[in-house]
């Protein structure tokens, strides 16, 4: 930790999203983040719709939540069409207008000092809370990161709507207060060249100074639990279902490589729908791929369903992993790669674009495929199953990379940088 940001200490940091809860992306990167600025020194407290971090410093307001029924209402009148009603409008102002007296009173509640927005000022799935954020900014002038993990113009099915004046200006908002955070060179450049927002690049972290612990006596029955037998191969999908991530690929290389392996899926749908998972399904049925939905007893952390069965963490579920799949099309960075790396797992990699561009060139070695599964593929796959001495030299080189690029230590350095914009260098 550097001797100045040491100094800064003591800021009280408002976390605001639609949810603090679960596995998605920018739930556990904002753990990350305030796990950093706590070590720090600082006091974290968190503004959400659904919210699993200490009560005693959240405020819950529940239609920040994206899929609260209101929220909802205004989605789908806005999104897919050209044309909204009045009524629609006026219950985005009125929810507008609640949230900004909830986030005053947040701030005052709490004293906080500085805000970090985590993704609801880049995506607009809550348009009246990105409203409010951008008037309460405007009228206070507040310190505030946004932290983009994806923007509106990156998926298809934000680009028709009847909310142009809603997106414009808010999503993002430009205000000399506000530092823009995102998690690429290639946000980077889209976000000046659409809005002439210069912005900072932290890619996502792993604690690498801090290897994961052995597996426990927990994890001793991941495998039974989720029906595998004793010679069957556990390939991990650790993302959600939803089309960009690519999955049908994953199936099929478990066709082709013609081992017996299951492919578990450990996230849900998510917000974009069941669609895409239907057709999953129907893709592992007709190869007679056996593919597990497991969102039910894979979790941010362990517990139990109602009916009593172990809900196990994700770090639990990557332990007993063989291969890890990570066919993604698109995506903002790639969590679950850096999870595969810090796991020490081989992982199966589609050539998407911010892989090739931000981690490729730092000389990772994966099982690599573009666009389609190659015989290539297969046979790189079968040889890394095979042969557990490569595996861990693969693995372990990963993790060596990984800890000098994308470790808690360069957050560090990066949030002193942004610490150093809002408030000055300390004396």
């Amino acid at each position: 930790m550097s001797s100045s940001l040491k100094q800064q200490t003591g800021r009280r940091i408002g976390f605001v999203s639609t949810r603090f809860e679960g596995t998605d992306g920018v739930s556990l990167e904002s753990a990350k983040w305030a796990e950093v600025l706590e070590r720090l020194g600082h006091t974290c407290f968190y503004f959400a719709g659904k919210c699993e971090r200490p009560p005693e410093r959240s405020r819950v307001v529940p239609e920040a939540f994206f899929q609260h029924p209101e929220i909802g209402r205004i989605h789908a009148n806005i999104f897919g069409s050209d044309r909204r009603s009045p009524e629609i409008s006026d219950l985005a102002q009125r929810l507008k207008g609640k949230f900004k007296l909830d986030l005053r009173q947040f701030v005052d509640d709490f004293s906080i000092e500085w805000l970090i927005v985590e993704n609801a000022l880049s995506i607009p799935l809550n348009l009246p809370l990105g409203l409010a954020i951008t008037e309460f900014i405007a009228e206070t002038c507040f310190h505030t990161i946004a932290h983009h993990h994806d923007f509106y113009w990156e998926r298809d099915r934000f680009l028709v709507n009847c909310g142009w004046d809603y997106i414009h200006g808010n999503f993002p908002p430009r205000f000399p207060t506000i530092h823009h955070v995102v998690i690429n060179s290639q946000a980077a450049e889209r976000l000046s060249l659409r809005t002439g927002i210069s912005s900072h690049v932290v890619p996502n972290v792993m604690d690498f100074e801090h290897p994961p612990p052995p597996p426990d006596a927990y994890t001793c029955d991941v495998r039974p639990a989720l029906g595998m037998t004793d010679d069957e191969l556990l390939f991990l999908q650790p993302t959600r279902v939803v089309q960009r991530k690519g999955i049908e690929h994953a199936i099929e290389l478990i066709d082709r490589l013609g081992l017996k392996a299951r492919l578990v899926i450990s996230h849900a749908s998510g917000d974009e729908g069941n669609a895409y998972e239907k057709r999953v399904r129907a893709f592992a049925d007709r190869l007679g791929v056996a593919t597990d939905f497991e969102a039910r007893c894979i979790s941010s952390r362990r517990g139990r369903t109602a009916d009593g069965r172990k809900i196990y963490s994700l770090a639990d579920v990557y332990q007993c992993a063989d291969l890890v799949t990570y066919p993604s099309t698109y995506e903002g960075f790639g969590n679950a790669f850096l999870e595969a790396v810090y796991y020490r797992r081989p992982i199966v990699v589609n050539n998407y674009s911010i892989f090739a561009s931000d981690i490729k060139p730092k000389g990772f070695r994966v099982i690599e495929f573009d666009g389609f599964i190659s015989d290539e593929t297969v046979r790189q796959t079968r040889e890394v199953l095979a042969n557990k001495k490569l595996a861990r030299e693969m693995a372990e080189k990963n993790y060596q990379l990984a800890k000098r690029h994308y470790s808690y230590s360069m957050l560090e350095r990066r949030l002193e940088t942004l610490l150093a914009e809002c408030f000055g260098v300390p004396d």
